[in-house]
């Protein structure tokens, strides 16, 4: 039977006693918690505790919050993690602390799944604009999927289970390019300003993305309290219903149209006959750290409608172009070397392609997975292949008579359409934005889509930093549950993140000395806080009868700097 869990570390010698406790970051990760109300907001929305209950729900649950961000451990780990801080630090006794079981977790799981509505979502977000100020005029929405290891056929399909909906753990589109594995899909809306989380959902692995938009629009509106703001997503919104839905509700839209759209077409086609039909004007230029021009972005002077009566914007981007080139490249030599690999196997004596139409349908599909059909003419030619066998069985002779036997032998060539490449090339670096905003200028509309890649970034940090997967439980309600705690883990991160920048900003700051050898970092990451505070300390000593000492290690410069810039005092840090 395992030994119960004691905060700290015990050290002894004659007439000494020392105990010491991690301190790390969590002073500072406490502090945005404290700001955020998040306690208080569990305990308003989450089912009232059972009178039983040694620990209270929203103290587990905060607890799991300041794991995820500062260690990812499995659920039944987190126990033996706690037991190395100081427990004041959690809020919690040191008796508490042994119960912080995986049985005990997965329960305020299972109650956080009950408890998580919109209404709490909507809740804790409103209180956190108005606590940090978090403009809500431009928000970005995009979805990515969560990978699950195993069968979980016990999720196979949506139900219903304490009252609320359960999720279908089930294949679908993976953005993780593992078809072969169950996923849950997970949505999130950020803030322009910081990109702040201030919504997500999850849904069923087999949702597709098109069919959120509406719900989550809406459910913005109430958080916004209206309409007005600027709604900017992926290609998936650029749907008739989507479009339509939030134009009618006086909405604002900025998103890429998807080719499958007949305008897209259209212009191509005009692009690809003459690049001189098309008139460009430049926007802006992009540059490097070091002054050097990495892009150049161009709009077509002339502004087209959609087929629904919106703005349709076409620009053009150099960089766009030099990586549509140089794709294009990839793909023509991957379908060569198919080409080439087929044709050898065409001639292989014991070749199994004895048909045409077997010998098409496999180059149709090398230059459909390449996708360079319009460059690459391929010509299938017959020859027969001619063997000799004996008329009549026996032993061979001078008088032994053999008959012929022809089969279809069938060889590749082919050849590139420069024609046909040429023009690709013209409409290389263009992509077409939708928008009904009639007061935002092309520049505008295109700056606000290329701040879409601020949500990936979010995205990135919830698959690699917090190490969503691989999801180390198997009740669907909880898994629901821990979705939501990762969301607001993503909020105290970015509020941290944006808290030190901005004070930053406010003491003319350009950069802290947070990367290796103290060289200078103009955008610091929660990330790396965390690291630089991993160290730090809280040491008890006691010496004979005399009262405990309380000893915290030594703050860099470094340390205190930022502990100074998040508004916290480096005499009280850890104590």
């Amino acid at each position: 039977m395992a030994e119960p869990l004691e905060p700290g570390q015990q050290a002894q010698a004659p007439g000494l006693s020392l105990r010491s406790y991690q301190v790390g970051a969590l002073p500072l990760v406490n502090r945005i918690l404290e700001r955020m109300r998040l306690e208080e907001f569990f305990r308003e929305y989450l089912p009232p505790d059972d009178p039983r209950c040694r620990f209270p729900t929203a103290q587990a649950l905060l607890v799991l919050v300041r794991n995820v961000l500062l260690s990812r451990e499995p659920v039944y780990a987190v126990g033996a993690w706690a037991a190395q801080f100081a427990p004041d630090l959690f809020n919690l006794w040191d008796e508490q602390v042994a119960l912080l079981h995986d049985d005990r977790l997965g329960r305020c799981l299972t109650r956080l799944f009950v408890g998580t509505s919109p209404e709490l979502i909507l809740a804790v977000v409103r209180h956190v604009i108005a606590e940090f100020q978090v403009s809500l005029d431009e928000l970005h929405n995009d979805s990515t999927t969560v990978t699950f290891y195993g069968a979980y056929d016990e999720a196979a399909e949506e139900g219903l289970r304490l009252g609320r909906a359960t999720h279908a753990i089930t294949w679908g589109h993976n953005k993780d390019h593992r078809p072969d594995l169950k996923q849950l899909l997970y949505t999130l809306t950020v803030s322009h300003d910081g990109s702040v989380p201030v919504y997500f959902t999850s849904h069923s692995g087999n949702v597709v993305d098109d069919t959120t938009h509406i719900a989550t629009w809406d459910l913005l509106c109430q958080l916004v309290g209206g309409p007005d703001f600027l709604y900017v997503a992926d290609c998936k919104l650029a749907s008739a219903e989507n479009l339509g839905h939030i134009a009618r509700h006086g909405g604002r839209f900025v998103t890429v149209m998807p080719r499958s759209h007949g305008e897209d077409e259209q212009f191509r086609a005009k692009v690809r006959q003459s690049s001189e039909g098309v008139r460009w004007k430049p926007l802006y230029d992009v540059s490097d750290e070091e002054g050097n021009v990495t892009d150049r972005l161009f709009v077509c002077a002339e502004e087209g409608l959609s087929s629904e009566g919106y703005r349709l914007l076409w620009y053009r981007s150099t960089r766009k172009a030099e990586l549509d080139l140089a794709s294009r490249a990839r793909r023509v030599q991957r379908a060569l070397a198919a080409l080439t690999e087929l044709r050898q196997r065409l001639s292989s004596p014991r070749t199994r392609f004895r048909e045409r139409g077997k010998v098409q349908r496999a180059v149709e599909e090398v230059l459909s997975q390449c996708e360079v059909e319009p460059w690459i003419c391929v010509t299938i030619e017959e020859r027969e292949d001619a063997t000799y066998r004996q008329a009549q069985p026996g032993r061979p002779s001078k008088h032994t008579q053999y008959r012929k036997e022809t089969r279809p032998r069938y060889h590749l060539t082919w050849e590139l359409d420069a024609v046909a490449f040429a023009n690709a090339e013209r409409e290389d670096g263009i992509f077409p934005l939708l928008t009904n905003d009639r007061q935002l200028t092309a520049e505008e509309v295109l700056r606000a889509y290329k701040r879409q890649p601020i949500i990936e970034k979010r995205f990135s940090q919830l698959k690699t930093d917090f190490a969503v997967a691989p999801v180390y439980l198997k009740d669907v309600g909880r898994i629901q549950g821990l979705l939501a705690i990762y969301f607001f883990v993503l909020l105290v991160q970015t509020l941290l993140e944006r808290e030190l920048r901005q004070a930053m900003a406010r003491k003319g700051l350009d950069s802290l000395p947070l990367y290796p050898e103290g060289r200078p970092c103009s955008r610091p990451t929660t990330a790396r806080v965390i690291e630089v505070f991993e160290l730090v300390q809280r040491h008890w000593l006691v010496v004979g009868d005399n009262e405990p000492q309380c000893l915290v290690t030594e703050l860099t410069t470094l340390q205190a700097q930022i502990i100074k810039l998040l508004g916290l005092s480096p005499a009280d840090y850890g104590r």
